[in-house]
């Protein structure tokens, strides 16, 4: 079967061009122009791929997106006609897969789907197991805890995969700093603080009864190894 797009693009020329470039490379590809219209046809017939304008006439393109993954965990790439890098970096952080600006190539955006899809094939989400509180989806860069997908930013997800990956370890600020944070030079010990109280937040929204990062008065922050099968 054919890989199927849906494109959501309130403009029609820039959609008459995303589906001949798509058809024309061996996907399906399925127009609709509005949030509303996305999600309702993503529920009655999920696409393997979402290319989705982050400017459209009834949702922003960022709150569509968190509706989408709330459906299930389907790529998406998105679109759009804003140059400014803070909605770049929004998207990015938000766990989009892509994210390109108009005017594009259309050459280069379907190489950039193949890529994508090819990377979730590699990396298929795990059903999480008994044993398994947290399972980690580095393709789509998600951490799932008792099956649900938690929406992290990058630092949150950088931070959390590095406790999940050693349960019981307890690592220190300035570790943590290290190994999660790009620019050490811009970061204090006080900012790996604010992301685990973010982080507890949305844990506890999940399983409010559990903690399931332990604070070591002194030394850092480790995961716990006695979480339970089921919160």
């Amino acid at each position: 079967m054919k890989p199927q797009v849906l494109i959501v693009e309130d403009e029609p020329g820039i959609a008459d061009t995303l589906q001949y470039a798509l058809a024309t490379d061996g996907f399906e590809p399925h127009w609709v122009a509005t949030g509303a219209a996305a999600l309702q046809r993503q529920r009655e017939a999920p696409a393997d791929l979402v290319i989705l304008d982050v400017g459209l006439p009834d949702l922003n393109g960022f709150e569509v997106f968190r509706r989408l993954r709330e459906i299930g965990d389907v790529p998406v790439l998105f679109l759009t006609a804003r140059a400014d890098e803070i909605d770049r970096v929004v998207g990015l952080e938000l766990g989009a897969d892509d994210y390109v600006a108009k005017p594009f190539s259309p050459r280069e955006l379907v190489a950039r789907i193949r890529v994508i899809l090819r990377r979730s094939a590699r990396a298929p989400a795990t059903a999480p197991s008994p044993a398994q509180p947290f399972v980690v989806d580095e393709g789509r860069r998600q951490i799932r805890f008792y099956g649900r997908v938690l929406e992290l930013s990058r630092y949150e997800y950088g931070l959390l995969k590095t406790l999940v990956e050693r349960p019981g370890h307890v690592y220190s600020r300035e570790v943590l700093l290290d190994k999660v944070w790009d620019e050490r030079s811009e970061s204090l010990d006080r900012t790996v603080d604010a992301h685990v109280k973010m982080l507890r937040a949305k844990l506890k929204a999940v399983a409010p009864q559990l903690e399931p990062i332990r604070t070591h008065r002194g030394s850092g922050y480790a995961l716990a190894e006695d979480l339970p099968a089921s919160p």
